[in-house]
């Protein structure tokens, strides 16, 4: 039987790694043969033929990340469940068509008292999933009432700050890497959804999700908390320690609809702004990523900012409201908006993007994290302890355990000559006893074993007088 893998999130995992594979193709300023090379060596290193690299850029080109999802198998139904289990899972259907709102508990009861399984048979987990498989779960049920109740796709908020999209776009290549290659760059962005209005971007020499977190700390600095984030479903935006950060900061993280392009039409709008600045800098000879950013950062502000947007005329339009003839800017909107911003101590920003991990504590007082070795405290030696640290400067770490005040772990230096033994604290330190504990213990015991048998033989001699004067008395009885 062939079930569905564990792993929920293994359809984009493998599409990671499949766009990973053919990222160096997608250049449309390759050549033909260069092309060829390259998936003639990606071949080679992955083990895949040609072939296989072939469809997978055409399925990219045709649909996109989407497109490099492998197809689900099919779910049987496991033969632990009962033989009906197919009709029963389209009266569970039926029963949440009449009442989308009711729960599966209900619908369990509902079907064990109709006769449809015995009580017990059916387990709320199993049914949960197979009505979520087939498209009636709870939440999808209210998607489709939302949808109903929608005369558009297309949306956008009333207010600043009510919500923030963002995006990870393959800038232009530089000389950057090691010995002057040509390294690729990406650009991440988070930007209004009211105002269109760039809260902070900018191009990083590689997409991993640190980029992401840098970007929305910058963001909050600049521009405050925003009520809730707008992402789609890569592994950048479906990091646990991206959701647990901006969690901790009162933020809702949403994701756009799978396949569905026209709910990231405003960052999709945005990278033509993008590709049209890149152009520039690929005739501007731009060599470094401080160089880039510096451009990027005068288009934005004096080009982007300040020129009107079509999108925003065409929000105030629908609602009926007129448009000044010259048009409104994103630097414009964003600052006639009455909406207050909510800024954040940077102090609570900066704690709630570090990194937290555990490490034990050796024998030598330190800790081990990327390769080097940390010194902590010898009282910590055999303990695990947490270490927070901010991605962006990971050689500042700091270590927390329950009854020590946190500190900062220095990095062991290793020096000339051996360093003295590290002092143990006093707890830890062996004392010189006036008396052997063991001993008075011992003799504690040896007294009390001499008090019961004493006790033992004078009991004897008390019976045997009792027996003696009862003797006695029963012959002058007699």
């Amino acid at each position: 039987m062939q079930t569905i893998k564990k792993d929920l999130n293994w359809q984009e995992n493998e599409a990671l790694s499949r766009y990973t594979l053919i990222a160096p193709m997608l250049d449309e300023t390759l050549d033909p043969a260069k092309r060829s090379r390259l998936r003639q060596e990606a071949a080679q290193k992955s083990g895949l033929s040609e072939r296989t690299i072939y469809r997978y850029l055409a399925a990219y080109s045709e649909r996109g990340f989407e497109g490099l999802k492998p197809v689900a198998p099919e779910q049987t139904i496991s033969g632990r469940l009962p033989a009906n289990y197919q009709k029963i899972i389209e009266q569970a259907i039926q029963l949440r068509k009449e009442v989308p709102k009711r729960s599966v508990e209900q619908i369990i009861f509902i079907l064990e008292q109709e006769g449809w399984a015995e009580p017990g048979a059916l387990k709320r987990s199993t049914l949960q999933h197979h009505l979520y498989k087939a498209g009636f779960g709870i939440r999808q049920m209210q998607m489709y009432r939302d949808a109903r109740e929608s005369s558009s796709k297309r949306f956008c908020k009333p207010h600043r700050m009510m919500l923030v999209q963002a995006d990870i776009k393959y800038g232009c290549k530089l000389p950057i890497g090691k010995g002057g290659a040509m390294a690729q760059t990406y650009l991440s962005s988070a930007i209004d959804d009211h105002s269109r209005y760039l809260l902070h971007s900018k191009f990083y020499d590689n997409q991993e999700a640190d980029i992401v977190e840098d970007t929305f700390r910058q963001a909050i600095l600049k521009a405050g908390a925003c009520d809730a984030v707008y992402f789609d479903h890569g592994s950048q935006y479906i990091a646990k320690q991206l959701r647990f950060s901006l969690a901790r900061l009162g933020i809702t993280v949403r994701h756009a609809p799978l396949r569905s392009g026209k709910s990231k039409g405003k960052q999709e709008k945005f990278h033509q702004v993008a590709d049209a600045f890149l152009r520039e800098a690929r005739i501007h000879g731009i060599k470094t990523l401080e160089d880039l950013n510096h451009h990027w950062a005068n288009y934005l502000e004096e080009y982007y900012h300040k020129r009107p947007h079509d999108g925003i005329r065409e929000y105030y339009e629908s609602l009926g409201t007129p448009v000044p003839e010259e048009g409104i800017s994103p630097l414009q909107e964003w600052n006639r908006d009455s909406r207050p911003l909510r800024f954040l101590d940077v102090s609570v920003v900066s704690e709630a993007f570090l990194h937290h991990e555990e490490r034990l504590v050796d024998k030598g007082a330190c800790i081990s994290f990327r390769g080097r070795r940390y010194e902590t405290k010898a009282s910590l030696i055999g303990f695990r302890v947490e270490i927070s640290y901010d991605p962006s400067a990971p050689e500042t770490i700091t270590v927390r355990y329950p009854g020590v005040e946190p500190f900062t772990a220095k990095p062991l230096a290793m020096g000339a000559f051996c360093d003295k033994k590290t002092a143990l604290p006093i707890s830890m330190q062996e004392t010189e006893p006036e008396r052997s504990r063991m001993l008075d213990v011992l003799e504690k015991k040896s007294t009390a074993s001499r008090q019961r048998m004493t006790n033992a033989i004078s009991f004897g001699q008390y019976r045997r007088r009792v027996r003696t004067n009862e003797t006695i008395r029963s012959e002058r009885f007699f």
